[in-house]
């Protein structure tokens, strides 16, 4: 465990409201720092629950959803506590999407009120946002932290739905995954134990709040009563300035992240400050992480396994690092992850199982899609302590004997980039949705600062000339930055399987060998 010490202790299995973290801290002491400023402990508790106030006074109904797209303010950072106090639930809209998949979001998730900027506002069209769906502007989502009754800390049973999280699949939309108050409020627990934060800890929320694991950078830090300080980051030496400018102690990174922070200049106190480092979002190479330990030599380095379904699964202990580079560690606490075989049992030691997810991390299941529920969400197996529904996460892993979990590939054609889980459906659709391409497929391939990189195959629309610059034009007006191809090509024709489908792994298999 860290060598620093835990806040978080012992661990309390009993979950509480998620409203309930702003009490987690000395009312004087540092909570939450962002553009706007600095609040405390109190002032936290203040803005969480007048905003609460405000948000119930609309007269939204018990479990109306609230979305929010936004980038990193005190509004985005506030909203999760304040939905969950008022009786409403949170859908965090990444700030990197476009009209298209905010559009899909809103309509899935039957969204009563957004909570956006003028410019983002500006760019969705009629019918984007469900009928009776309010959108509020900069003036207005303003004016929601200026006014509204007070509410108390909410006595919210923490089986309640608190967030939709929307997470891509591989064969479809993004779907939004169901989290009570107790996944929240325990993931929160789990994380702040096990990397030992304290009440002088600071964290540099780098990550996305509409991430399960950016949103965790505040609520662990909560959690042991340290602080938050919110940045949108352009490059390496943002995060450099804000870790010297603000005493930062806890990093949370994803791989591209973390290969441009070792390459850059770090004075050296400021790199001396920083004690815990976190990954998560696909696998550090050894070479990486070698490379941090020189760069960072007074911090542990936690390297974890999650996924949006059950939060996180594993981490490994920073004393295994050298030894276990390869690992992803052991259960995180209130985690049960098992290794289950064809035959439906324990995997044995060196041999590959699907890994299996039970406890009171799993989230509700799938808002509204009980086919992909059923899926994902199934009996725990027999053997589990735990029992109940598990999550399958279609990921393949071995167990070595000493218990230390291995991540081996996946089942389905997840393309992990960047820290994000990219639909390969997504991009495909976008590129036929130009009118230039007929068919296209999307694929990830090894990438050392992506984790994958996004490969685009694409067959030409009838009639049509050389068509990839305006390709890829239109497909950086259409998707996000992360979901942008690295590779795309061209072709007259795609091969096909038997059925007449289009054969994703025979053209990725050409491409890659």
């Amino acid at each position: 465990m860290s060598r620093y010490g835990r806040a978080v202790e012992p661990l309390d299995p009993n979950p509480r409201p998620l409203d309930h973290l702003t009490l987690r801290g000395d009312p004087s002491a540092a909570a939450l720092l962002t553009r706007e400023g600095l609040l405390d402990y109190a002032g936290l508790e203040e803005m969480v629950s007048g905003l609460a106030g405000a948000l119930a006074g609309r007269g939204l109904g018990k479990g109306a959803r609230v979305a929010s797209w936004l980038p990193k303010t005190r509004m985005t950072s506030l909203l999760p506590l304040a939905c969950a106090r008022a009786g409403l639930v949170h859908v965090p809209v990444n700030p990197l999407l476009k009209r298209a998949q905010v559009a899909h979001i809103l309509q899935d998730s039957d969204a009563s009120l957004l909570i956006t900027g003028d410019a983002r506002a500006a760019t969705l069209k009629a019918g984007d946002a469900p009928e009776g769906c309010s959108i509020l502007g900069d003036f207005e989502a303003a004016f929601l932290l200026e006014k509204g009754d007070r509410l108390p800390p909410s006595s919210a049973d923490p089986d309640d739905l608190a967030a939709l999280l929307y997470t891509s699949g591989s064969t479809g939309r993004p779907k939004g995954v169901m989290l009570s108050h107790a996944n929240l409020w325990l993931g929160a627990i789990s994380v702040a134990y096990y990397l030992g934060l304290t009440p002088s800890d600071r964290t540099l929320a780098v990550l996305p709040l509409s991430f399960d694991y950016g949103q965790n950078q505040l609520f662990s830090a909560w959690a042991a009563g340290g602080a938050g300080v919110l940045l949108d980051y352009l490059s390496a030496k943002d995060v450099i300035r804000a870790v010297e400018r603000n005493g930062i102690t806890v990093l949370a990174g994803v791989p591209p992240l973390w290969v441009q922070l070792i390459e850059a200049q770090w004075p050296g106190a400021s790199a001396l400050s920083l004690r815990k480092l976190t990954n998560s979002g696909g696998k550090l190479p050894a070479s990486i992480v070698r490379r941090m330990r020189e760069v960072f030599p007074a911090a542990d380095i936690f390297l974890m396994y999650g996924l949006t379904e059950a939060f996180r699964s594993t981490y490994l202990d920073p004393a295994l690092v050298d030894a276990h580079p390869d690992s992803m560690g052991r259960a995180i606490p209130f985690a049960e992850v098992m290794a289950i075989g064809p035959d439906g049992n324990p995997a044995a030691p060196g041999e590959t199982g699907e890994l299996v997810h039970a406890g009171p991390l799993v989230a509700q299941g799938y808002w509204r899609d009980p086919a992909r529920t059923a899926e994902r969400f199934r009996p725990a197996p027999a053997t589990s302590r735990h029992g109940g529904i598990a999550v399958w996460s279609g990921d393949r892993v071995r167990v070595d004997e000493e218990g230390l979990f291995y991540f081996v590939g996946r089942d389905d054609a997840m393309i992990k980039t960047s820290g994000n889980r990219v639909s390969p459906t997504e991009v495909e659709e976008a590129a036929v949705r130009s009118g230039l391409v007929s068919e296209a497929l999307a694929f990830g391939y090894p990438d050392d600062r992506l984790g994958e990189a996004i490969a685009l195959i694409a067959r030409p629309a009838p009639d049509q000339g050389a068509i990839e610059a305006a390709l890829r034009d239109y497909l950086k007006r259409e998707l996000p930055n992360f979901m942008q191809p690295s590779a795309l090509l061209v072709r007259a024709e795609l091969p096909r399987g038997p059925n007449g489908k289009l054969d994703r792994e025979r053209i990725k298999a050409e491409l890659t060998s």
